[in-house]
């Protein structure tokens, strides 16, 4: 799926299941796509997660205050995902299964919402100009300065 995927930044929908039911992910979670590589940035509900281990590979949190954040590598999108997180919430660290899932249908680029907004502060932009001008105009026409 990444090599249909052009290199940028992307929002995209992603589901957490497995575990106790009690942690969840924030969604949408942010996707950057790189050399058709894709890395997914992960937000537990907790802070007391150390380490995940994703496709063989383990990451560790990207922060040091706040909930858990960690940015993995994702092999692909409309697909389970099967992850283990570990987790210092109880009175031992405990390894727990996870299954993530990453809906293509939702995929978002952020550089669109961007693009957006510089569209309308140019056509905002070029209105008041516009305006202006009209206003002189007819002051001018008007017989006034």
């Amino acid at each position: 799926m990444a090599e249909n995927i052009s290199d940028g930044e992307y929002t995209i929908e992603a589901e957490l299941s497995g575990g106790t039911g009690r942690a969840h992910i924030t969604s949408p979670a942010k996707l950057t796509v790189t050399d058709g590589c894709m890395n997914a940035e992960i937000e537990w509900s907790s802070s007391t997660y150390d380490y995940m281990k994703v496709d063989g590979k383990e990451y560790y949190p990207q922060n040091d205050e706040g909930n858990s954040v960690f940015v993995v590598e994702i092999p692909q999108l409309d697909t389970d995902i099967s992850v283990l997180a570990e987790t210092v919430a109880m009175s031992e660290p405990h390894l727990i299964e996870y299954t993530l899932y990453f809906d293509s249908s939702t995929l978002r680029s952020e550089n669109s919402t961007s693009g957006v907004i510089l569209s309308c502060i140019i056509i905002g932009t070029v209105l008041i100009a516009s305006a202006t001008g009209l206003f002189i105009r007819k002051r001018k026409l008007n017989g006034k300065k």
